[in-house]
């Protein structure tokens, strides 16, 4: 078996039963054998960045453990996107799940499908605020000075709207 790798994910949904589509993603996730759910952030109410006529979001962020490499990662993650009925139809637009690929071990990578770390991860508090929910102390490794943690700049992320989803 591969060495195991910890990976960072975030999701959003804005469509239909938002609660329902992020627990069955994360769901479908661990439903893999070679992926292990270690931490699930709350999940986040969040304005829309971007195209913004549109509902808004309810967002989280999970940490994995995977033997998954990191393409067939997010090949996965796409499969669970179209099994739950994502169309991509306006860029940024409404979506039933998106799953988004943040962070793999400490690897610093870009090819045409896939760039890691997220390079929008840092200007969206819709992804760092449940991200540092769950991994608080999170190490950049070797990524770039600007993917350091910046308490100003989350600071200042804060002033986006993001609540957090009461709990029953």
């Amino acid at each position: 078996m591969n060495k195991p790798h910890i990976a960072y994910l975030g999701l959003g949904s804005n469509l239909g039963d938002k609660k329902a589509n992020l627990d069955a993603a994360v769901e479908a996730l661990a439903q893999h054998n070679a992926i292990t759910l270690l931490k699930t952030s709350s999940y986040y109410s969040t304005e829309p960045v971007g195209y913004t006529e549109q509902d808004w979001f309810l967002n989280a962020a999970i940490k994995i453990e995977t033997a998954l490499d990191p393409h067939g990662l997010l090949s996965f993650c796409n499969s669970i996107e179209r099994a739950l009925g994502r169309e991509k139809t306006i860029p940024m637009g409404p979506r039933i799940i998106d799953l988004d690929l943040l962070l793999f071990n400490k690897l610093t990578f870009q090819d045409n499908t896939l760039t890691l770390p997220h390079p929008e991860m840092l200007n969206r508090a819709f992804v760092m605020i449940p991200l540092l929910e769950i991994a608080p102390d999170l190490d950049f490794g070797s990524a770039p000075q600007a993917w350091k943690t910046d308490t100003a700049k989350v600071e200042a992320l804060s002033k986006q709207a993001v609540e957090p989803l009461p709990t029953a």
